[in-house]
């Protein structure tokens, strides 16, 4: 597998009011702005990579354009769908961590869903490339690059550049 670079979407206002977005979407916040933009920097820092992929979703199609990256929509990074969920505030649903990896929200998409359509996209690459992408979908992909199957043990703030290379991870912040 070469070289792969993830990116979460920069702060949206959602983010920020505590709603999932699932497949709806809200504008970057400036924080949000600012992430993107430096990511962008950590980029220009590493070796040039030719391909970029984001999610059509607008918030990572932002953060692609704000980090400077010209890249192609790819449906299969979307968020995961999260069906009735979408738009809560995350405080009135129960638990706090694991929603969409290990909860499927009624009417949603499920962890084994969201992984199959990475793996096509997997299998799709064959040079170093970055992809702009969503929390759960940004989890969901690493833990299979990775081969942890505990997603609880990942993260994924905001502003950060994660490097998977030999089935190792590096993060640049």
């Amino acid at each position: 597998m070469p070289p792969l670079y993830i990116l979460r979407h920069g702060e949206t206002e959602w983010n920020r009011a505590g709603r999932l977005q699932g497949t709806r979407d809200s504008d970057l916040t400036s924080e949000g702005r600012r992430q993107a933009a430096r990511q962008g920097t950590i980029l220009q820092s590493l070796p040039p990579i030719c391909l970029a992929r984001t999610s059509p979703q607008g918030r990572a199609a932002e953060t692609a354009r704000l980090a400077g990256l010209r890249a192609q929509a790819d449906a299969r990074l979307a968020e995961i769908a999260l069906g009735t969920w979408e738009g809560q505030h995350l405080a009135d649903l129960a638990p706090p961590r694991g929603i969409g990896w290990k909860f499927t929200a009624p009417g949603g998409e499920t962890r084994a869903r969201v992984e199959a359509r990475l793996r096509a996209l997997l299998d799709d690459l064959d040079g170093p490339t970055i992809l702009v992408t969503h929390g759960v979908t940004s989890i969901c992909l690493r833990g299979l690059l990775l081969g942890e199957p505990d997603l609880d043990k990942l993260t994924d703030p905001q502003g950060t550049v994660h490097r998977i290379l030999d089935g190792r991870e590096t993060v640049f912040r």
